[in-house]
């Protein structure tokens, strides 16, 4: 798919006025697909439900970036306003080193916490989507160097504990989503037959919130203490 199919599928199913966020989800996986042989573009409904990126970059099994869309012409794509999407991109900023913001035509690139560029390659006008072509080599360059970022080194503990608290955060999030979505829909999921397990022994009177809090914080200083002391690795 080139840019420009992408640009008139995205058009066509704008124009009908049915469209929600998630009608053009196979078209980006399409285009990223396309530009990027080498990547596969994985968009994973679960776990959007629990509140993750949408779509999770892999190369060779690895993950490499992450992608986070809201609906064409959202108006808060710098994560500014806190009734908007603000809350949710500080927390991704914080925990994920490889990072876009996009509403299918708008792309903002972050890179450890911080904006690098954006990019749009259309624009709505009257009700259509435009192309802008002229940004569409810069747009494909910038989306194939995205790929090859390599994080920084970490070389404080300061830096470490930012992250790892950011990671946490992060997962905390999701947990608790997932419980939330599981007492909505009146599921007995493997996770809240460890909360219950959790109230039964430990705490009585927690709460979703508070056990997503500590199971986050026990996989991220578990994973930690399990790499310090792995030898294999040293």
């Amino acid at each position: 798919m080139t840019i420009e199919n992408y640009i008139d599928n995205l058009n066509q199913r704008y124009t009908l006025g049915n469209a929600t966020e998630h009608t053009f989800r196979g078209d980006l996986q399409q285009l990223l697909e396309t530009l990027l042989p080498d990547i596969r573009a994985t968009n994973e409904p679960k776990r959007q439900a629990c509140g993750a990126p949408d779509y999770i970059l892999t190369k060779k099994d690895i993950p490499i970036g992450f992608i986070e869309v809201k609906d064409i012409g959202d108006k808060d794509l710098e994560g500014k306003n806190k009734s908007g999407n603000k809350e949710q991109f500080d927390r991704y900023k914080a925990s994920l080193t490889n990072l876009i913001f996009t509403d299918y035509i708008d792309f903002h690139i972050y890179q450890d916490g911080e904006l690098i560029t954006k990019i749009a390659i259309a624009e709505v006008l009257d009700n259509q989507i435009k192309p802008i072509a002229a940004n569409f080599e810069t747009f494909t360059n910038l989306i194939k160097d995205f790929t090859t970022h390599i994080g920084q080194n970490i070389k404080s503990s300061k830096k470490l504990a930012e992250m790892m608290a950011g990671k946490a955060r992060l997962l905390s999030d999701v947990i608790e989503k997932a419980l939330t979505s599981d007492e909505i829909n009146q599921e007995n999921s493997t996770l809240k037959e460890q909360m219950n397990a959790f109230k039964d022994v430990l705490i009585h009177d927690i709460t979703p919130k508070g056990f997503a809090d500590v199971y986050a914080q026990t996989i991220a200083y578990g994973l930690f203490a399990a790499r310090l002391h792995d030898r294999a690795l040293c």
